[in-house]
């Protein structure tokens, strides 16, 4: 299907931004996606950690990279290991233990009553060994509090443990005891305190994380627990695991207030838009809409008849004063038997747009009024399938074959539902039975390319791709997407040939509405190759002169500084992908990678003593992503 049609279930509702006639799996962002989440390296980093953005949400993938990390630590053993760990727990945890080295029984509440007064007065008559001892005794009697669950005693016994001796443990214990009355604003207080005593303490800054999550301090928590998994080199599943929750939780909250501003009438770039519209064959002009046909703009048939030529310009221009007329015609009235066409059409630049419901209205009044009219059927079908309704997606598409089951638009946009479903022997079947029915349209031939690659048919992918440049050879497509099959292989020199041959056929063919994505995948295949930033920043630059709407373009570019280190210039450009999003879950999608880049930043900034860290664990990861565009 389209572009928009292709996208997998929404996260939450969400979509990947891919350009499509070619299904997401295959295209320039699901190689950001697809290939970090099969082979766990670096997409970007926070401390080494691969964040990945599929249709599942945003993980957080753990630095698995091989290579010897700087300042590695040697290897404990499994006794040093047990050791380190108990001694640990005894020394933190809230509860009891033996103070290592005393004969003595643990001391209890009672011998804790039996300590002199405590208060600042008399803390102030004690010798430093007195303040420790007696700090030390009533910790512990905190902890066996503690775990009778006695916690406001607890909170009484730690108080006067701090006033004895201000220790980051004493104030992390205590705010365990608020944690555990769910008093979160005192939770964020003791273990602010904590953590300033001691700015790697990853106990405080769980607990503080915690607290901040539960008064909905979303970007608060997630930056505590970023630095709490640098500092233990993400070795600890649950925080890891709060960390994406919360990426998902900041992304989710600024979404509103973007989609909020967004403006309802904004088209995506002209690339995504021609891309959609490509994906069903092109027929010629109803009888009576043609141009030598003289219609007064006034009229409802006159605003369809420009709307149609508007849509023939394939620039931002024309789609935009194609949307404008089609909103006119519906207006206007008077349509006649061109009124299913005009919803259709109406309906096709809302779903453009990001209005999905009103679209799917838009639709279902196109059925209403010419049940036959198959092609309104197929891209309801988009509709819902973006949505993530693949029931009704099947449905529409079967009600469409009762219709006309000799429709090869059908069959096609079948094929699209079971490719992006994983489903490619029957998406196959019904990519052969489009080309059957019309063997003219050449996204049936590339798509059946792909799926065979997809089945690890190579051989035979490799074939029909050949079949595609001798019988389509003027068409820039063929070259582009067997293009990104040879840079999937690692063959670059080949992949590099096909993206010029296709660039330059973009210029002769579309000089003013040029696809911007071979420019974008030869930037992927020259980084890959050579690690040549500088040329392909450029070919990115390019694109986005020619389109500056392309998410794709922009998306490619903040990988890329993201890749050389420059994290504030990578920030704008991820921030940018969520102003060009279409739908609340693209825009999702984008400020996912914005916060998690914005987060590396603020750690870096407000814990400079893991900064270090932070880029030795991200070093480690950098040999890995050099290919991190398209390797799988």
């Amino acid at each position: 299907m389209s572009r928009a049609a292709a996208a997998p279930p929404p996260m939450p509702p969400l979509t990947e931004p891919v350009a499509v006639p070619i299904p997401v799996e295959s295209s320039i962002w699901h190689r950001f996606t697809n290939w970090a989440s099969e082979n766990k390296a670096l997409v970007y980093t926070i401390a080494g950690v691969a964040v990945v953005v599929t249709s599942a949400g945003v993980v957080y993938y753990l630095n698995t990279d091989s290579k010897p990390k700087p300042a590695a630590q040697p290897k404990l053993s499994k006794k040093e290991r047990r050791k380190r760990k108990e001694a640990e727990r005894q020394a933190e945890a809230p509860k009891s233990p033996t103070p290592s080295g005393e004969k003595a029984k643990a001391p209890t509440v009672e011998t804790a009553d039996e300590l002199p007064e405590i208060s600042e007065t008399t803390v102030a008559t004690f010798t430093d060994e007195q303040r420790r001892d007696y700090a030390l005794q009533l910790k512990n009697a905190g902890n066996k509090a503690y775990g009778s669950k006695d916690y406001n005693r607890a909170i009484e016994l730690y108080s006067k443990a701090i006033l004895c001796k201000p220790d980051s443990i004493f104030y992390s214990n205590r705010a365990a005891c608020y944690n555990a009355l769910a008093v979160w604003d005192k939770v964020v207080e003791d273990t602010t305190a904590a953590i300033s005593l001691d700015p790697t303490y990853v106990k405080a800054l769980n607990r503080r994380a915690n607290a901040y999550e539960h008064l909905s301090q979303f970007s608060e928590s997630l930056l505590d627990y970023t630095a709490s998994c640098i500092i233990d080199e993400f070795k600890t599943e649950s925080s890891t695991n709060a960390v994406e929750r919360l990426l998902k939780k900041v992304a989710e909250q600024k979404a509103e207030d973007i989609i909020k501003n967004k403006d309802p009438n904004k088209l995506p770039s002209p690339t995504f838009v021609s891309n959609y519209i490509q994906s069903f064959r092109a027929k010629p002009r109803p009888e009576g809409l043609e141009d030598s046909v003289e219609l007064p703009d006034s009229t409802g048939k006159g605003q369809l008849q420009i709307g149609l030529k508007a849509m023939e310009k394939r620039t931002h221009e024309g789609y935009e004063e194609a949307a404008n007329a089609f909103e006119k015609a519906l207006d206007s009235g008077d349509l006649g038997e061109y009124e299913a066409l005009a919803y259709n059409l109406r309906g096709t630049f809302r779903n453009l747009r990001g209005s999905q419901e009103q679209a799917l209205q838009d639709m279902d009044k196109s059925i209403e009024l010419d049940p036959s009219y198959t092609q309104s059927y197929v891209k309801r079908a988009s509709m819902h399938l973006e949505m993530g309704d693949r029931n009704n997606a099947a449905a529409d598409l079967e009600q469409a074959l009762k219709q006309n089951d000799i429709d090869p638009d059908i069959y096609y946009h079948r094929a699209q539902l079971h490719f992006i479903h994983g489903e490619f022997q029957d998406a196959a079947k019904d990519y052969q039975k489009s080309i059957d029915l019309d063997g003219t349209f050449i996204f049936s031939h590339i798509q059946l390319g792909v799926t065979q690659y997809k089945m690890g048919s190579v051989a035979s992918s490799m074939a029909t791709f050949r079949r595609c440049v001798k019988n389509f050879d003027k068409v820039p497509d063929v070259y582009n997407y067997y293009g990104e099959l040879l840079l999937d292989q690692s063959k670059y020199e080949e992949a590099i040939q096909k993206f010029d041959t296709a660039m330059e056929m973009e210029k002769q063919t579309k000089p003013m509405a040029m696809n911007v994505l071979p420019l974008i995948n030869k930037a992927l295949a020259l980084f890959q190759q050579k690690s040549e930033f500088t040329e392909a920043e450029k070919l990115c630059e390019k694109a986005l002169i020619i389109d500056p709407e392309c998410d794709i373009a922009v998306a490619t570019m903040a990988q890329l500084l993201l890749q050389q280190g420059k994290i504030t210039d990578a920030l704008k450009y991820f921030e940018r992908a969520a102003e060009l999003a279409r739908t609340p879950g693209e825009i999702v999608n984008a400020l996912s990678y914005a916060e998690a880049t914005r987060t590396q930043i603020q750690v870096q900034e407000k814990y400079p003593q893991l900064a270090a860290k932070l880029q030795g664990m991200g070093a480690g990861a950098a040999g890995m992503g050099a290919t991190f565009a398209g390797a799988r």
